[in-house]
């Protein structure tokens, strides 16, 4: 990690939208430098700092508070705005508008009385409880790691920091909630025709069915606008999943002319200056691209030094975790929540990489700390997964697919996959619902 001292003025010290985040005081010299301690604490309740805004961090944010109300709980998130990926495929074609996804985070800070911090986290010193930031060292007695993923470009380029800037900025594909979400969309809608290709990272990824959703709504663009174009999917898996045959009768039923699937195509070599892709299912060439790259866990795992390693001790690139209690295995006091949560059960691997799922276990790790705060013996919980994906724009049409846990005799978790292939418009109002009632509960409108 490189590191610089950060000169402040007294003005600057609002730090971005955290600046009317209630109780936010901060103590601090007009030179704050990356030794520095910000964020006095509040009260002789725990001080619990929580790395990430999004579904995960914000709903652990909320239910902390409810749960222990004299906690000193602080977020921290790198962006000034919520932007939600769930709805961001249907945004990108106009079906729901900017307002929809991209949400204050003032609101329930205040509402829910959180401190909220925009910044960037850059290390930790997990040994002294800090957390260390673009603005200083913050203490803490838990800590809650909820960053979602990284673009793993090097697995593609290496260190060839060139390529992965030109595939970054030419090819984004908007996996992480950041200004490539924007960059994509007017991507969309400048796509005048040719062969758009879109590569799949290869499992665990984020959102597993949400690629083909996107590959759907674009296609109904290109449908709807008559435009010359074709969608090439290169799929890294030997069939489409989740929703298999769902997307497969989609494919081919509603975009024959448009989508073409291609399993078993994991990447082996990207040439992005010459738009050209190799893969194990044969080369092709594109005229333009959605590029997306292997899924690791986010950054601040690895800065934490809580990345797991496999039986050869390699990075596993996932978060070396409790699979049922959800704290690092070498480290009680750090809890992961969301998609860069590690390996779960030899039956599935990992918990579907979702919104829903990020969201869910929020809610049993604010109880897990909640009840070793109070003394209490921790009880294991366990999520469910619920996924809406729409594959047609006109009428609006929806699959889904449901999963669900529990614990065998032998204490494994174990996955049942549900998956509901026909297209219905009735799950396009279940999914606006489940997103409405999701949105209320952690950003409370």
């Amino acid at each position: 990690m490189k590191r610089r001292n950060f000169l402040i003025s007294p003005p600057a010290l609002a730090l971005g939208a955290a600046a009317t985040a209630p109780s936010l005081a901060l103590a601090a010299p007009a030179v704050i430098t990356r030794e520095s301690r910000i964020l006095p604490r509040e009260g002789k309740g725990p001080r619990i700092v929580i790395c990430g805004g999004g579904w995960g961090g914000l709903t652990a944010a909320r239910y902390l508070r409810e749960l222990i109300p004299n906690a000193d709980v602080v977020l921290l998130e790198r962006n000034a705005t919520f932007w939600s990926g769930p709805m961001s495929n249907k945004w990108l074609i106009d079906i729901v508008n900017t307002d929809f996804i991209n949400r204050d985070m003032l609101r329930p800070a205040n509402r829910y009385g959180y401190k909220l911090l925009q910044t960037e986290v850059i290390g930790f010193e997990r040994d002294q409880k800090l957390v260390r930031t673009a603005h200083g060292l913050i203490e803490y007695d838990f800590l809650i790691l909820s960053g979602g993923i990284r673009n793993a470009y090097d697995a593609w380029f290496g260190n060839d920091l060139r390529a992965i800037e030109y595939t970054r900025t030419h090819f984004p594909n908007a996996y992480i909630p950041n200004q490539e979400m924007l960059s994509l969309k007017q991507k969309v809608k400048d796509f005048k025709g040719g062969t758009l290709v879109m590569t799949l990272p290869p499992p665990p990824h984020r959102c597993p069915p949400s690629p083909y959703e996107r590959a759907c709504l674009i296609a109904w663009h290109i449908k709807k606008n008559k435009i010359p174009g074709k969608i090439l999917i290169l799929d890294p898996k030997p069939k489409i999943a989740p929703i298999g045959a769902g997307y497969k009768q989609a494919f081919e039923e509603l975009y024959p002319d448009i989508i073409t699937h291609v399993p078993n195509a994991r990447v082996q070599e990207v040439d992005p200056f010459n738009k050209r892709i190799k893969t194990a299912a044969g080369e092709f060439k594109f005229d333009d691209a959605i590029l997306m790259p292997p899924h690791q866990a986010a950054d601040m795992v690895w800065h934490a030094g809580l990345i797991g390693k496999d039986a050869a001790g390699k990075p596993t690139g996932w978060a070396d975790m409790h699979p049922r209690l959800f704290h690092a295995n070498s480290d009680d006091r750090v809890y992961f929540v969301g998609d860069l949560m590690g390996h779960i059960s030899d039956q599935f691997g990992h918990y579907p990489k979702s919104a829903h799922v990020a969201n869910y276990i929020a809610k049993i790790v604010s109880k897990n700390i909640a009840q070793r705060v109070a003394g209490q013996e921790v009880t294991p919980l366990l999520p469910d997964n619920l996924c809406y994906m729409m594959v047609n724009g006109d009428p609006q049409e929806e699959i889904s697919v449901k999963f669900e846990y529990e614990v065998d005799p032998t204490g494994k978790v174990i996955q049942t996959q549900i998956d509901m292939d026909v297209r219905t418009s009735d799950l396009v109002k279940e999914d606006f619902d489940w997103i409405n009632t999701r949105f209320k509960d952690f950003l409370g409108v």
